[in-house]
């Protein structure tokens, strides 16, 4: 009877441990789909039932202080640092969808889809229009 317990106890955890990894929520190394280097460290987190993404991190000492020049609005000189490039985006099934990614490169914002390859690799796609014309990164988890 106590080894029936302790199966299912530990099968209870194991579960809600894994539900937990499922998740977009967390610290991602961001990697150029043109040059495959590493840029940026993301953070993503909730905030009102929506995804959101910051910069917290710029792995080229050189450009760390950067500015977001080309932006537009509110964003227009901040430092790139901190900077929030994901905005609003909700969880439709294994996706999220239906907010917004900024390049602070070029200052454009995008349509954005967030989803998850495994429980550490993220697939972030900017598009204009549909999402057939975009572009898709691989992010890696921070551990």
């Amino acid at each position: 009877m106590k080894n029936n317990i302790l199966i299912i106890a530990a099968l209870f955890f194991t579960t809600i441990f894994y539900a937990q990894n499922q998740t977009v929520i967390g610290k991602w190394k961001t990697i150029d789909d043109e040059t495959g280097k590493a840029k940026s460290i993301v953070e993503i987190y909730e905030r009102s039932g929506k995804i959101y993404g910051k910069i917290i991190d710029i792995i080229d000492a050189e450009k760390k202080k950067s500015l977001c020049t080309n932006c537009s609005g509110d964003e227009k000189n901040k430092p790139v640092i901190g900077l929030v490039i994901i905005k609003g985006l909700k969880k439709d099934g294994k996706e999220y969808n239906s907010g917004k990614i900024l390049d602070p490169t070029s200052g454009k914002l995008y349509k954005c889809f967030l989803a998850l390859d495994g429980n550490d690799k993220l697939n972030v796609r900017g598009y204009i229009g549909v999402a057939l014309f975009g572009r898709t990164q691989t992010w890696n988890r921070v551990k």
